[in-house]
């Protein structure tokens, strides 16, 4: 499932591509998606390339392959509208529970909780929007309110003890306290898992892997969307 950027800007290499053989400069791409500088279509790019839809070829200047697109269709520019808005997650590790792990007693107790994508633990993946299916989950897993599942793209929180492949399960929620993990959505166009940490009047969002350097933004870019509360790993 892609994001509606990814997917904008998918189909624009895609026909261009098709149409003259050369891949878009950054900046048509850039005027193409009306963003307001390069750098939101170097993470769109990290992000296809990151999930295979596409790749960059070695000492080639602006040359780009499409790998394969949606299986769903041909990428397609989707209509301006509502998004998913997950703001930036509070919330602390909760307990891993592998899904071959089942009690005869559950199977009447289950919540069915929506898988809404992918999340980044690695290179930010472009803000998440849509529902791919649901699953279900016993209570424990569960607090009180709303949640929400993701699937975990990436190494950057390995020390956390999430690893990619893994699904998180977040509680909807629009603050958070400084060391919780969080969804964090930054500047309305990427989502990541990250650990927060307030400096001053900044947000830091803090990898749990050493290669991954620490980010720090200004508090008017980044949105809590929910807090983690609970991990899947399938064995």
């Amino acid at each position: 499932m892609l994001t509606k950027k990814q997917s904008d800007l998918l189909r624009f290499i895609h026909e261009r591509l098709k149409e003259t053989g050369v891949p878009p400069s950054f900046d048509e791409m850039k005027d193409a998606l009306d963003l307001r500088s390069k750098s939101g279509i170097h993470r769109l790019i990290l992000a296809l390339e990151e999930r295979g839809f596409i790749r960059r070829l070695p000492n080639r200047a602006r040359a780009l392959e499409v790998l394969r697109l949606p299986e769903s269709s041909t990428p397609r520019v989707a209509a301006r509208g509502s998004k998913f808005s997950p703001s930036v997650i509070e919330g602390t590790l909760g307990r891993i529970r592998p899904l071959n792990e089942r009690h005869e007693d559950e199977s009447d107790q289950q919540v069915a909780v929506p898988v809404m994508g992918r999340i980044a633990a690695g290179t930010p993946i472009s803000a998440l929007q849509n529902r791919s299916h649901t699953i279900n989950l016993p209570p424990d897993l569960l607090t009180s309110g709303e949640h929400f599942a993701l699937e975990v793209r990436g190494d950057s929180m390995i020390e956390a003890g999430i690893l990619d492949g893994d699904t998180v399960i977040v509680k909807k929620q629009d603050t958070a306290e400084t060391g919780d993990i969080v969804v964090a959505l930054i500047d309305d166009e990427e989502a990541t898992l990250k650990r927060l940490r307030r400096r001053g009047a900044s947000i830091a969002l803090e990898a749990a892997n050493p290669a991954y350097e620490t980010r720090i933004f200004g508090p008017d870019r980044v949105r809590i969307q929910g807090k983690l509360v609970s991990l899947l790993r399938r064995y």
